[in-house]
């Protein structure tokens, strides 16, 4: 065998050895591969690093207070505590506790909606449903819905885990309240009106009970 020869099928040889590691190492590819595209920038994630700066930006925290604000502070304390706690979740169960304790109180009935109230609010509800009751009293009233929820304030105690949230809602209905002898002594049966309360929820974060219980209301 001539030398040309040998030397061809050596460097043959070689070649076909390196192929194979090569697929062993970085496997194979089946098909077309289209060309390399540079990849857009990423578009705003809910948490996103500040350039120069080890800390996050929560958007959750963001989205409904301003940024290093007490309120900010106090909800980040929160989900230290509780990573699982959301602002946005929270809001919308406010929301949905608004509707229920508001009508509960209209229709003069709070058994299903007690376990959400502090005894100091209960005990205020219940009095004037006992004050119409006795005063041969009724209410009408449609829930038409909460136009608007915004997170007004946080606080949150380090030491006792207690957090408190104030919700200002602003809210439609037609409420209507009859005496004894059904003539209407407040509002109209048939005219919507804004409600607009301020409410404070508080719990223990980091406790089993996920329930909020409302606490003050103005």
């Amino acid at each position: 065998m001539s030398n040309p020869l040998l030397q061809l099928l050596v460097l043959a040889g070689i070649a076909i050895f390196l192929i194979l590691r090569l697929r062993n190492v970085l496997g194979t590819r089946d098909g077309f591969e289209p060309p390399k595209v540079d990849r857009p920038a990423p578009g705003p994630s809910r948490f996103e690093v500040i350039e120069g700066s080890a800390d996050q930006v929560d958007h959750d925290i963001q989205d409904h207070v301003e940024a290093g604000s007490p309120a900010a502070q106090a909800l980040a304390a929160m989900k230290r505590v509780e990573p699982d706690f959301g602002v946005r979740d929270f809001l919308n169960g406010s929301r949905q506790a608004y509707e229920m304790i508001l009508m509960a109180f209209e229709r003069g009935d709070l058994s299903d909606v007690r376990a959400f109230l502090s005894d100091p609010v209960a005990d205020a509800f219940q009095s004037v449903i006992d004050q119409r009751t006795a005063q041969g009293q009724t209410v009408e009233a449609q829930f038409l819905g909460t136009r608007d929820t915004t997170l007004a304030s946080a606080e949150f105690d380090q030491a006792t885990g207690m957090a408190e949230i104030t919700v200002r809602f602003v809210g439609e209905l037609i409420a209507a309240t009859r005496d004894a002898e059904g003539n209407v002594i407040e509002g109209d049966p048939k005219v919507a009106r804004k409600q607009k309360d301020q409410w404070t929820f508080a719990r223990h974060m980091g406790e089993d009970d996920p329930n909020w219980q409302l606490v003050a209301t103005g």
